[in-house]
């Protein structure tokens, strides 16, 4: 037993690492690809750290050569939810009690070994299992994952230390509670940071977790799970659950008792089902359950007549087709000013002309696959309304093949009308669309850039007149939770900017930032008083003096 109280070391990013030709870096990590390549992975459920196979599998395809398969996953059902719930609830009390430094010690040990040993591992895996190219690769399951755990010990540590006033002779203290039973993560398959945040930010809190990853994305997510096995996680702490349909798992954890909060990213329909089904229960819970959840976004940039043609190009390019656009913070909606559209157009064709699409293995490929063929058929039904309305043409790109593996061409749209379908609803893919606006309806612009989407992720203003940066910063506050000016309306750092958006884009509990770790404790004010009263009575109900 210690009586130290040591300080968390202070985090700092994890710088990006280039993968230059004929660097180390770069060879190693090619390395790791042929290696992953090569091997046939049989991913089971993990339940108080034992390994369920259930014989029910699913494929793991890569999506750029869809006839290569990674392994398969065993699917979770009722009866594993039940025994992971059980797993849960037996490593609670000994997880929940055990000191902060020591849960922190094992966040921190993931760190440091997805930045040095297992770094290529988790990216080779992403790249081969989601199709992103080495950049997308690195800045995702490498670097944001790192910074996720880092910055987590580091808020976790000011959040405890937050601690009411104790004045006269009373001592007051907060305590921060774990929820009373078991957090449900449910993650999406466009993010491994993500995919490793969601379990894991409750977990360093105190809570125990049932993990649903992405059936599209459990390869990533099964090395990830087995990256926080060496790093020491105690068994049932985290209960991994992969399920080809997400209702296999949720179904039975959202009917338990145990039940005690929701750390979702997802399409906004399953959170709002998964919503209304926790309301449907709240009978059956002891505890009302945290809810904390991002859904998607129809992201925005408007450019002003001011605006750097160059800066704004670049920013489409990057912004709109980065990792195919399979971001929710991806700007699928333009808002172009007349006077300098046609410079910013040709500007775009001009980079994109330079661009090309194919297997993030060659490093070569700015522009990989979509993730499945549920997604590609998803995408191209918009890319052939499009070529087939009056309300709107396709001005780049708009080819595609399914063939070898799910390869959209990156994607511009030019609407004529600005409630066309491209405009308002969320592609998730390498699209984007433009409205072209008379320069002296800006405002009018701006309203409707408010008004048009139901969603409030991301967006950006380009602009020269710093004026009209605080017009567009007043005029669309409520737009988006994450706003962006002159810059692409992506790539948010751990750190530098906590991410999440409200409306329909989630409960805007900001991952990154103690905002979501806060949401998954339950304080307690504890006063303790050193000289109590003897007597019930107070100077005031003395009688007055004769």
């Amino acid at each position: 037993m210690t009586n130290a109280r040591p300080s968390t070391p202070p985090p700092s990013n994890e710088p990006v690492r280039a993968y230059a030709p004929g660097s180390d870096a770069r060879a190693a990590l090619q390395q790791r690809l042929r290696e992953l390549r090569g091997q046939r992975v049989d991913v089971p459920a993990i339940i108080g750290g034992e390994a369920v196979f259930t014989g029910a599998t699913t494929e793991m395809v890569v999506p750029h050569e869809h006839s290569h398969v990674l392994g398969e996953f065993h699917h979770a059902g009722a009866d594993e939810v039940a025994q992971a719930i059980d797993a849960a609830q037996a490593a609670k009390g000994e997880w929940a009690a055990m000191d902060f430094a020591d849960r922190a010690a094992i966040f921190l040990r993931a760190a440091d070994l997805l930045a040095g040993p297992w770094r290529d591992t988790l990216n080779a895996a992403t790249m081969l299992g989601q199709s992103k190219n080495a950049h997308q690769a690195e800045i995702d399951a490498a670097c944001e994952l790192i910074d996720f755990f880092r910055f987590n010990v580091h808020y976790a540590e000011q959040l405890y230390a937050e601690q009411p006033n104790s004045p006269g002779a009373a001592w007051n203290q907060m305590q921060y509670r774990p929820l009373e039973g078991f957090v449900l993560a449910v993650t999406p398959f466009n993010f491994t940071s993500i995919q490793g945040n969601l379990p894991t930010a409750p977990a360093l809190m105190g809570n125990t977790v049932l993990w649903k990853p992405s059936e599209r994305a459990t390869y990533a997510a099964y090395f990830l799970y087995k990256l926080l096995e060496e790093a020491g996680l105690p068994d049932g702490v985290i209960n991994f659950l992969p399920a080809e349909n997400g209702a296999d798992v949720g179904d039975p954890a959202l009917a338990s008792e145990h039940f005690a909060g929701l750390h979702f990213t997802g399409s906004a329909g399953t959170f709002n089902h998964l919503w209304s089904s926790i309301g449907e229960r709240l009978p059956t819970y002891r505890t009302y359950p945290t809810i904390v959840g991002e859904t998607g976004g129809k992201d925005f940039i408007v450019a002003h007549a001011s605006a750097d043609v160059d800066a704004v190009a670049t920013a489409i390019v990057r912004g709109s087709f980065e990792y195919q656009g399979q971001k929710c913070s991806a700007s699928s909606r333009l808002y172009m000013p007349a006077s300098i559209w046609p410079e910013i157009r040709a500007e775009v064709a001009a980079q994109l002309d330079t661009i090309t699409t194919g297997p993030p293995e060659d490093f070569t490929n700015f522009v990989n696959a979509v993730i499945d063929q549920r997604a590609f058929d998803e995408i191209t039904a918009y890319i052939d309304a499009a070529a087939a309305s009056d309300d709107a043409e396709i001005i780049m790109g708009g080819a595609y093949d399914d063939s070898d593996g799910y390869f959209i061409e990156p994607t511009v749209i030019q609407a004529h009308d600005p409630h066309y379908a491209t405009m308002e609803e969320e592609i998730f893919g390498p699209v984007t669309t433009v409205y072209v606006y008379p320069d002296d309806d800006f405002a009018g612009t701006l309203d409707l850039v408010d008004e048009t989407s139901p969603y409030a992720l991301t967006g950006a203003i380009f602009a020269r007149d710093r004026a009209v940066i605080r017009q567009a910063m007043d005029r669309l506050e409520q737009a988006a939770g994450n706003f962006y000016i002159n810059d692409k309306p992506t790539g948010a750092v751990v750190g530098q900017q906590p991410f999440g958006g409200a409306r329909r884009s989630g409960t805007n509990d900001k991952a990154g930032s103690w905002l979501n770790l806060v949401r998954w404790v339950s304080p307690r004010a504890i006063k303790e008083t050193f000289t109590p009263a003897t007597h019930y009575s107070y100077p005031w109900n003395a009688p007055d003096a004769a």
